[in-house]
């Protein structure tokens, strides 16, 4: 062997041991970082975790097994961009100024749909901290530069901006002409033929790589939202399943894959203490053409995404911070909801919240650490425009929830003209099967009168805003 060949060994033997001594001597950030993880579109119970015994999660479920998961935690909506925006502002979708899915730019020239830009989200609150910042995945909330992720906060963006994509084409396909959707940044960018679970993982390794500077990615990830592309692999693990439940199967097994990948990652680059993780859904399972009609598991629970029953806005939901003594497998039963990740976790980072009197969500720390009753007395959901009154909405004070204008997406229950009011207890029937607003009036009634201040209070918002 020539010396030129030894010298160039040794030069890579060099560069390599200097590459592991710079990993392992990096500093270690002096805030913890942060990644909150959100599926789409996901069943109520689909997780080993969750009491699921036809599926294979052990990704999701070593979460659970390594933090805290919840039992009654509401999406802020049971459709996808109001979930979202609460879930990035900590506030009720009709106060973050979002009341529906957001249009596709062709159907909304003029950039008036989206998350108003004013709003704060998680990204411009750790951002100021000395956060990294960056969404990966499924954006969903505007298409203006200002409501694209650069424009609220995020200094990196990799995904697509409408509401779903084919994964491996990048296109949106609904009524025509299908666009081609992927992004990085505000540039358009090709990748056909790959994976978009696969480049997710890459993109989230990729900026979660050890710095002295934390992190905060806010992982989106479009699964198991149709279409339903699970990896081969699963779709022959479960071949004996009857469909949709297969197609569903197997793409919330690869979403589990691709997220056991990032917690490897960041378990090797030795971040995996210094990190916390949170998981939910944004809303509960499909039940739309698209999603072969189902295949997502409510279990006992009524409704499905787009409903106001449990089935619609009832999801997993875990938070995992190894270094960060959080109890480990431990299980909480108090009523919480995405509203509140943005307090929790500015509590537990040691960040300020530069407008915490606007925050409808409020931190879990003592719930989470300490078993605590919830700090929830009463909590709002409601979609499309808040001037309607045909729009389904609920409140739940208690035990107690009334639900305006009900529907069941699932086909289990139905309402009568009679049920326009529907007025449940949880503690006694969580599948909210029958009507107990003539038995309970008085209940009915305050619990009527709280949706009405609330919504007088979002119309005057509206109007002081809009400058009337």
């Amino acid at each position: 062997m020539n010396h030129k060949v030894l010298a160039l060994i040794g030069s890579v033997i060099l560069l390599s041991s200097c590459q592991k001594e710079e990993q392992f001597t990096t500093a270690t950030p002096s805030k913890p970082n942060v990644l909150i993880i959100l599926s789409d579109d996901q069943g109520t119970l689909d997780l080993n975790s969750y009491g699921s015994t036809d599926l294979e999660t052990p990704n999701l479920d070593r979460l659970a097994t390594s933090g805290v998961r919840f039992t009654q935690f509401y999406a802020v909506a049971p459709v996808c961009s109001p979930s979202r925006a609460g879930l990035l502002t900590g506030r009720y979708n009709y106060n973050a100024g979002l009341y529906g899915n957001v249009d596709i730019p062709d159907h909304d020239p003029e950039g008036k749909s989206g998350m108003p830009t004013e709003q704060i989200t998680m990204a411009e609150l750790f951002k100021p901290a000395g956060y990294r910042t960056a969404t990966i995945g499924k954006w969903h909330l505007g298409h203006s530069p200002e409501k694209l992720p650069n424009g609220q906060g995020f200094d990196y963006f990799f995904g697509h901006q409408r509401g779903c994509i084919d994964n491996y084409s990048h296109y949106f396909f609904w009524s025509g002409p299908n666009l081609h959707d992927l992004y990085q940044n505000d540039k358009e960018i090709y990748r056909p033929g790959e994976f978009f679970g696969d480049l997710m993982v890459d993109e989230v390794k990729q900026f979660s790589q050890p710095s002295a500077d934390p992190f905060f990615i806010y992982w989106a990830i479009n699964m198991p939202h149709y279409p339903y592309q699970g990896r081969p692999g699963w779709l022959e693990h479960y071949k004996d399943m009857p469909s949709p439940r297969r197609e569903f199967a197997a793409f919330i097994s690869t979403l589990d894959e691709l997220v056991g990948n990032v917690l490897d990652h960041l378990e090797q680059t030795g971040q995996l203490e210094n990190t916390i993780i949170v998981f939910q859904s944004d809303h509960g399972h499909s039940t739309e053409e698209r999603a072969y009609f189902g295949g997502g598991n409510a279990g006992p629970f009524n409704g499905a995404k787009f409903s106001m029953l449990e089935g619609g806005i009832r999801v997993p939901a875990i938070i995992s911070w190894p270094g960060g003594d959080l109890p480990k497998g431990e299980v909480r039963n108090q009523w919480a909801g995405s509203v509140d990740w943005f307090p929790t976790l500015a509590d537990l980072t040691g960040v300020d919240i530069p407008n915490p009197t606007e925050m409808d969500g409020i931190s879990l720390r003592d719930v989470i650490y300490n078993n605590a009753a919830s700090g929830h007395d009463v909590m709002h959901w409601a979609t499309g425009n808040p001037e309607a009154t045909t729009n389904s909405w609920a409140v739940r004070k208690g035990p107690w929830k009334l639900l305006g204008n009900p529907q069941d997406p699932a086909k289990k229950l139905t309402f009568t003209e009679d049920d326009k009011l529907y007025l449940v207890n949880l503690s006694q029937d969580s599948t909210e099967s029958k009507n107990l607003r003539m038995e309970h009036p008085e209940v009915a009634a305050e619990l009527m009168m709280l949706h009405e201040d609330w919504l007088k209070d979002v119309l005057d918002n509206r109007s002081k805003l809009n400058g009337n």
